[in-house]
């Protein structure tokens, strides 16, 4: 670490002097390719505190993801907005395992994410309708996203986001012909290679197109193992007419080794560093026979001689695992036609296709092989297949700007649980990183069907200072299981439909550079069809006693916002208050350890009550220097006891009261840089409240120069540290879910101090 810390410092130390000689006058230009619409919200205007909008929206543009370290999620990079609670244990924000978001105190399944307007389902780990923005398009590709904190858009594909969306947009295809390449090295032997072809403008009919390659490869920061992403994306567009053509590809193939789940006690007794035992499988074994043995894992005895008494420091067949991993392979394809923002009429038709196969890994101590080894390896496996079609059609009449649109999606799932052999005691005969094949025994098997057809009305009235959005959407969902082997959970056919979550909202400018803003909207989510969440993930008659009872209702919110949005000088800034009405919980109580895949018990728990304030402020400080802080107080408690479990009036699981965020740039024609710091509050990770994770304060630090070597051609060197205090902290909590009370194994520690240093090209 010293060596690269000397290196990083005497390489600035070479490049800065270099750039400093080339000076140029012009304001920066990202390396990475940016389409217009990213540069457009580069205006002296608000930029992300959402001018003119009825609801709470921020955006962010390429700039905001690549000054962070290469390869970091555009999900992280939105973590400085107000009520946005990030969380990874990983310095990128990309481990699928530990990636969790929350808005408002909504968690990721509870909000909508799409990519250009396609859907990417409920943000789960084992997604089951949809992938993670991670695999769907490499960061350099993202050219704006934007944030909904409340229930977002009614246009959006999601029939999930009770609490906000998150929207990502793809840059354009450039005008010239341009070729990107970007290499990466740092800490853990991190590499990563960034590589665009722009073809620019084919011909008179101004087609263009571009394609990415991204190779990402990096050890765990604790442990054995690795991480590694092959990804492709492409985009074209050809202008006919009054409309253009456009069409998208991306493919990714991701493999993750996984870090192993803590508790609290895990952490006081073993240290953050504690990890799965992945370079001594022997001992694997030994801990293996030794719980046999002593009747914990419920196996047979298979080698009475190994005894009953665990090597130190371990105590439980839980201290660690051998191994576990991640195995996601995933294609992604649209093609669609829009017309121009100009047009007298204004619609797009856009139609995808999205196929996955997945594995999730697990080395058990509670299934042996028939082989004899006491260890097999457990497997979640998934199989996609989705199409849908979306499409809007709006215009102008008298002061009503007026847009109707439609999505439909067939989605069918396959999901199974399965168990493969291990050959030999002293070494595992299966790689993590490899799909495994040859299962001995399948624990439950189901296909799963859900068709979505969705709509939405929306009018935009035009009164002189006042704007008012009035609109509704409604949605028919129907979900049916369909088992192979039902293994014990349940199957069926549920339906949600609810034709009518109106929307409202009105922005005023009484005074220039002011603005007053308030919305209401209300929103139904649908259930899920999935073995490993929603209401089919429980027992046959657990789901049996929901339905028979009219208990299984699906979950709804009504979002009120008020708030104000100004510019005094170089400062913009808002100022926005929520109250969040959320009904018919539904929440899925996890026993025994993840690794066991017990079935959740299912339970409609009542209501939630949330409410809050933001703040953030903007400005420009002249001499290249920027700042931009955020602040956020939310307030969510469950309403009704479960049970006798006494939760009413207990701090939402995932919560956390306070978020502040701030960060300092500079940005001249040379020399560019940021610092910035996140402060989280403490989280609960039961519902009852009597287990928690303290607060912390996250440093991270960018430097860079630039040097123009001809035209618009330019070479950027760019310094990334993470963690840069060298923090330590639990980072990810759920990752095995929450329980009522008492300590779980369901943590992550965040990644220590990290240091990356990029080289930008663009030729």
């Amino acid at each position: 670490m010293r060596r690269l810390t000397l290196t990083l410092c005497a390489t600035t130390a070479f490049v800065m002097p270099l750039a400093a000689r080339a000076a140029d006058p012009e304001p920066r230009v990202p390396v990475a390719p940016a389409d217009a619409s990213a540069d457009a919200a580069a205006g002296d205007d608000i930029i992300v505190l959402g001018k003119g909008e009825t609801r709470q929206v921020q955006q962010i543009n390429q700039a905001d993801i690549a000054i962070l370290a290469a390869g970091t999620s555009p999900l992280k990079a939105i973590q400085k907005l107000p009520s946005v609670n990030f969380q990874s244990a990983d310095p990128f924000g990309a481990y699928e395992w530990s990636q969790r978001i929350s808005i408002r105190g909504f968690n990721q399944n509870q909000l909508g994410f799409t990519l250009d307007g396609i859907p990417l389902g409920d943000g789960s780990y084992g997604n089951t309708n949809g992938l993670h923005i991670s695999r769907a398009i490499s960061s350099e590709n993202v050219a704006r996203t934007r944030v909904s904190q409340g229930a977002g858009s009614i246009g959006t594909q999601a029939t999930n986001n009770l609490g906000g969306t998150i929207e990502f947009f793809s840059s354009d295809p450039l005008d010239r012909t341009t070729l990107a390449i970007d290499g990466t090295y740092g800490s853990q032997d991190t590499g990563r290679i960034f590589a665009r072809l722009d073809t620019g403008t084919l011909g008179a009919s101004g087609a263009r197109a571009y394609v990415s390659y991204t190779y990402f490869d990096v050890n765990k920061w604790k442990g054995f193992g690795a991480q590694r992403q092959h990804q492709v994306n492409a985009k074209f567009i050809a202008p006919v007419s009054y409309f253009r053509l456009v069409g998208t590809f991306a493919f990714s193939d991701r493999r993750e080794n996984d870090y192993q789940d803590l508790s609290l006690n895990f952490i006081n007794r073993l240290g953050y560093r504690w990890d799965n035992i992945s370079n001594n499988f022997p001992l694997a074994v030994q801990i293996a026979d030794i719980a046999a043995n002593r009747g914990d894992s419920g196996a047979p005895r298979l080698n009475p001689a190994a005894g009953t008494v665990y090597p130190a420091p371990f105590q439980t067949v839980d201290d660690a695992y051998f191994n576990a991993s991640g195995l996601r392979q995933d294609y992604l394809g649209s093609i669609g036609i829009e017309t121009g923002d100009d047009t007298p009429l204004r619609g797009q038709v856009k139609a995808y296709y999205h196929n996955n196969h997945g594995q999730g890994l697990w080395w058990t101590p509670y299934v042996p092989s028939p082989t004899g080894v006491p260890i097999s390896v457990r497997t979640t496996e998934y199989d996609i297949s989705r199409k849908g079609v979306f499409g809007s059609l709006g215009g102008t009449l008298g002061w009503n700007d007026i847009t109707v649109g439609a999505w439909y999606e067939f989605n069918d799932f396959r999901q199974a649980r399965r168990f493969y052999a291990l050959d030999s005691r002293a070494a595992s005969s299966r790689n993590s990183l490899r799909f495994q094949t040859n299962p001995f025994f399948t624990q439950w098997e189901f296909r799963y069907q859900t068709e979505t057809f969705q709509y939405y009305v929306e009018d935009k009235i035009a009164l002189g200072d006042v704007t008012i959005n009035l609109g509704w959407k409604g949605f028919d969902v129907t979900n049916s299981a369909v088992p192979v082997i039902a293994g014990g959970l349940a199957q069926g056919k549920i339906k949600a439909t609810d034709w009518f979550q109106p929307h409202a909202g009105v922005a005023w400018k009484p005074i220039d550079n002011v603005e007053l803003f308030a919305g209401f909207t209300q929103v139904t989510r649908a259930f899920v069809s999935a073995a490993t969440s929603g209401p089919f993930a429980t027992t046959q008659a657990g789901f049996n006693a929901l339905t028979n009872t009219n208990r299984l209702k699906p979950e709804s919110s009504d979002t009120y916002e008020v708030g104000g949005r100004f510019k005094l000088g170089p400062v913009n800034g808002l100022l926005a208050a929520y109250y969040v009405d959320f009904r018919n919980r539904l929440l899925g109580v996890t026993t025994g350890a993840g690794i066991v895949g017990n079935p959740v018990i299912l339970q409609n728990v009542g209501s939630v009550r949330s409410y809050g304030f933001e703040a953030a402020a903007e400005a420009r400080l002249g001499a290249g220097f920027g700042a931009f802080v955020s602040y956020s107080y939310n307030d969510s408690t469950y309403r009704d006891d479960v049970g006798a479990i006494p939760i009413a009036g207990k701090t939402v699981v995932d919560s956390p009261k306070n978020l502040l965020k701030g960060e300092v740039t500079y940005d001249s024609a040379i020399l560019f840089g940021r610092i910035g710091a996140n402060y989280t509050s403490r989280r609960y990770f039961t519902y009852t409240n009597d287990q928690s994770v303290p607060g912390y304060v996250i440093v991270d630090l960018t430097i860079g120069a630039r040097l123009r070597l001809a035209s618009d051609r330019q070479v950027e060197l760019q310094l990334n540290a993470t963690n840069l205090f060298d923090k330590q902290y639990v980072s990810t909590i759920g990752s095995n879910g929450f329980g009522n009370a008492g300590d779980n194994q369901t943590l992550l520690a965040g990644a220590p101090q990290q240091f990356f240093i990029t080289l930008k090209t663009r030729l």
